[in-house]
């Protein structure tokens, strides 16, 4: 593995280290405990499936999010980053559904983390520069895409982690 593949590898495990330290200790009550008034959140529709709070134009300012929320989109992109990785199509928004409790987070983000850790054994120097499409229109270096991964993964786990401090503290 090269250097570039070493760091990249370097920053998904420190993101999964910081997952490791919040995922075992969410709870249901936390993932729908709402944060602020106007909070977006997961709601249970009629047919049981939990559906996000969406607008396809991005608010401004952007409301605040429930722990749930945060899952579900950590669960949606990043899922959808790996079945691209793996040339599959990465499921819409609309058919992603928050899985229902906190613990079946926890099993769909270790499932979506094994499948990206196995995408690194099998990288390359030369698959770094390959284009890659998701989730921009123009393609970019497959390295540029995997730096934003693991930064938006990176966000994704720190603001879960925030809010559940703050509803730790709060109850």
């Amino acid at each position: 593995m090269s250097r570039e593949l070493d760091t990249l590898r370097w920053q998904f495990d420190l993101a999964l280290r910081l997952a490791a330290h919040h995922m075992p200790a969410l709870t249901d009550e936390a993932c729908l405990w709402l944060p602020a008034p106007g909070a977006w959140t997961v709601r249970r529709g009629e047919d049981g499936r939990w559906r996000p709070d969406w607008s396809d134009q991005e608010p401004d300012p952007a409301p605040a999010v429930s722990i749930g929320w945060l899952t579900w989109h950590l669960l949606w992109w990043s899922t959808g980053f790996v079945d691209a990785l793996e040339g599959a199509p990465p499921t819409a928004r609309e058919d992603a559904f928050w899985p229902g409790a906190a613990a079946h987070v926890r099993v769909g983000f270790d499932d979506v983390a094994a499948r990206w850790s196995r995408q690194f054994t099998t990288l390359s120097d030369a698959a770094l520069e390959r284009p890659f499409a998701h989730p921009w229109p123009e393609p970019r270096p497959l390295r540029i895409a995997l730096a934003w991964a693991n930064a938006e993964l990176m966000k994704n786990v720190a603001e879960i982690g925030a809010l559940r401090h703050l509803y730790e503290a709060r109850h």
